[in-house]
């Protein structure tokens, strides 16, 4: 099984990226997804997960009303859509897959793990 992060990059604050998280190797249609963050020097960080049903989302305060987290089960790809972006945005964004299909921001539980995709945001 694999994931496979896209669509990061370097981008003016206010401006918006969208990540896309290809999973191949198994069907992760039952499986709960997740994106995570890691700034220089700082700790992983929750930023937001879907559930199997695609309709279940959950948010960190700090990017909560600015991204939006999306799956598609033909395509077996995850989305973040990502607005309004802050220089605090810059980190590398790393896609996640949990066996449980309800969505959590417990980085330790997720089972698979893509290699990342950097987002730099310039003030």
């Amino acid at each position: 099984a694999q994931l496979v992060e896209s669509g990061g990059g370097l981008v003016q604050a206010g401006g918006s990226l969208r990540l896309s998280c290809a999973a191949s190797g198994r069907a992760f249609s039952n499986y709960a997804m997740g994106w995570f963050r890691r700034a220089p020097g700082k700790e992983r960080e929750f930023v937001a997960a879907i559930g199997w049903n695609g309709i279940t989302t959950y948010y960190a305060d700090s990017v909560k009303g600015r991204f939006t987290i999306s799956r598609d089960h033909a395509k077996n790809t995850v989305y973040l859509q990502m607005n309004s972006l802050k220089p605090e945005d810059t980190a590398i964004y790393y896609c996640a897959a949990d066996r449980s299909p309800i969505p959590h921001s417990n980085s330790y539980e997720y089972d698979y793990w893509g290699l990342g995709t950097q987002v730099t945001v310039s003030s």
